[in-house]
């Protein structure tokens, strides 16, 4: 993953739909001694290793608020 300046929205959802995949017994993509599924997601989330992509909408100038 390109790990551009994700907000803390994104940064969450991401950390946190791995963290979700790591409870269920998807295999770990860094060697850590940590046991919580939410460490070792934001371990990753920081080692940059994560296969996820980020979708943004960009708004035009007709959509955007006033």
């Amino acid at each position: 993953m390109q790990n551009l300046e994700h907000n803390r929205h994104e940064k969450a959802r991401i950390i946190g739909a791995r963290a979700l995949q790591i409870a269920h017994g998807a295999p770990l993509l860094i060697d850590t001694n940590h046991s919580q599924p939410i460490i070792v997601a934001a371990a990753e989330y920081d080692a940059d290793v994560l296969p996820f992509s980020v979708q943004r909408r960009i708004l035009s100038k007709e959509e955007a608020p006033e």
